[in-house]
């Protein structure tokens, strides 16, 4: 069977961190008197700290001071790890260890990309940092998606060709970034928003074996 380089996201594919961002973000814009719905949450996924809490404060029209803008950012940052110290193995999102077993048995590279700088600490409280051979987050990457860097550092640390790399992610941005790389992308959610990847399943549920099968063989 042929070797390939599978590439995860981490929030919203492999665990659900989405919503205690959504939290943290939420409280953050209330106490600077920012309205914050779900939907503009939905345009920070796979977006760094720092781009969103200025599309936060554009939303607000309001401008910070340097030091005011780190404190607010670091503030923001220690909320969220409250919520992630807490995290267990009940919250890797369903199928994701069958899938990850699956590709284990059949010797494939297995990879995080994700702009996470937190990604290591959550792998470690859900148990699945032994899966990963390579792991590249937010602290090892400069631009954020949709940028291939994150992947193209993860194929690299792979030591597989980009164009022999699968790339599950939830993002828009994420899925740019799997395409620009040449990679495969495979969205994880709404079909209708992540139109522009190469197959698109609701969660891993729907991905039977026998697809991945085919995928390790082209």
């Amino acid at each position: 069977m042929n070797t390939k380089g599978f590439i995860f996201d981490l929030d919203g594919v492999i665990v659900d961190t989405a919503k205690y961002h959504y939290l943290a973000w939420k409280n953050l814009a209330t106490s600077l008197e920012i309205p914050f719905s779900e939907a503009q949450n939905e345009q920070l996924k796979g977006v760094s700290r720092v781009a969103s809490l200025h599309k936060i404060l554009t939303w607000g029209a309001i401008s910070l001071s340097e030091e005011a803008f780190n404190a607010t950012m670091n503030k923001k940052n220690e909320e969220y790890l409250s919520y992630i110290s807490k995290m267990t193995t009940s919250e890797i999102l369903p199928d994701v260890v069958r899938v990850l077993d699956f590709l284990k048995e059949t010797n494939q590279k297995i990879a995080l990309g994700s702009a996470s700088k937190n990604a290591r600490i959550i792998l470690d409280k859900v148990a699945l940092k032994e899966y990963f051979e390579t792991i590249v987050d937010g602290t090892n990457v400069t631009k954020a998606k949709p940028d291939p860097e994150v992947f193209l550092n993860a194929a690299e640390g792979l030591q597989v060709p980009p164009n022999q790399c699968v790339v599950f992610e939830d993002s828009v941005a994420g899925i740019q970034a799997a395409n620009s790389a040449g990679m495969i992308s495979i969205g994880i959610g709404d079909k209708t928003v992540l139109h522009e990847a190469d197959h698109v399943f609701r969660d891993f549920t729907e991905m039977p074996s026998e697809f991945i099968k085919e995928l390790i063989k082209k």
